[in-house]
């Protein structure tokens, strides 16, 4: 024991290692607030359809040879965020037709682009890093920091403000409405803020990995809780302490950072599942 506490110490010394902690903690509990709405509202595979779509716009950054590609990547994922809560209004293409259309669309779109146009000659590598994520996170700057922190507090400083909004279009939209509450402008800027916490998560588990975060917490902490409040703060408590042991484990271990993350949250929704059972909760 006093010989892991001895190697993590001397990881942490490095500045590489504070880094990808801290963002990882900052994009866990930003995905992990909004999961709880959209697993609610049946609506997790919005995660998944943006992540696609985010790696399409990172393959039109790497066309135009853009250094920092996030810019462009984040303004063509909150379109495509839009364009999904759009289509999903629309009666002739519902909201999972729509996710499927655009998802598997920007996919194919990227890889084809990075095909003819990539600059690297591992095409393959840089296709795999980005799908399933890669060391990214342990070469963040310190701006990268810097950027991910603020985005980090917009994020979690709109769903408090607006929480009980939000709280109103989860559970009943129809009867928001009703009460004064424009349920397509919540709708916007939940469908914004996931494009946001998707894109930040790019470097961390990878595209087609980022669902889990969203996911796999609230899924956990719903076998325990039954209040929304309660849901969402053990949702984010859970999401934060499997990134740390997922992050931690794979700097010790050598393995890719996205996927012992991934490991993490499954093992605690195994955990969760047991427990509810056997506390006589929402898990029977």
């Amino acid at each position: 024991m006093a010989s892991i506490f001895s190697t993590l110490s001397t990881y942490f010394a490095y500045p590489f290692v504070r880094y990808a902690l801290i963002v990882g903690v900052l994009i866990s509990l930003c995905s992990s607030l909004l999961g709880v709405t959209l697993v609610l509202k049946r609506f997790s595979f919005i995660g998944d359809g943006l992540s696609h779509v985010a790696f399409g716009g990172m393959a039109i950054a790497s066309v135009f040879k853009l250094t920092n590609d996030m810019p462009l990547t984040l303004i063509v994922t909150v379109i495509c965020a839009v364009l999904l809560l759009k289509g999903g209004q629309n009666a002739k293409i519902k909201g999972d037709a729509a996710i499927a259309m655009i998802s598997v669309g920007a996919l194919a779109i990227g890889y084809l682009l990075l095909n003819i146009f990539s600059p690297s000659g591992n095409l393959s590598g840089d296709v795999c890093s980005t799908l399933f994520g890669s060391t990214s996170i342990l070469t963040l700057t310190r701006a990268e920091v810097y950027l991910c922190a603020i985005l980090s507090v917009i994020v979690v400083a709109v769903f408090i403000l607006l929480y009980n909004r939000i709280f109103a279009v989860t559970f009943d939209e129809d009867f928001a409405s009703a009460t004064g509450t424009n349920a397509n402008l919540y709708n916007l800027i939940i469908a914004i803020i996931i494009a946001v916490i998707i894109v930040l998560a790019m470097n961390l588990v990878g595209s087609l990995l980022i669902s889990a975060l969203v996911i796999f917490p609230a899924l956990s902490a719903m076998r325990l809780f039954k209040s929304f409040k309660s849901v969402t703060v053990c949702s984010a408590i859970l999401s934060v302490i499997c990134s740390l042991i997922g992050i931690i484990a794979a700097i010790i271990l050598g393995t890719p950072v996205g996927s012992t993350i991934v490991a993490a949250d499954i093992i605690a929704f195994a955990l969760c599942y047991v427990l509810g059972v056997f506390l006589g909760g929402s898990g029977k």
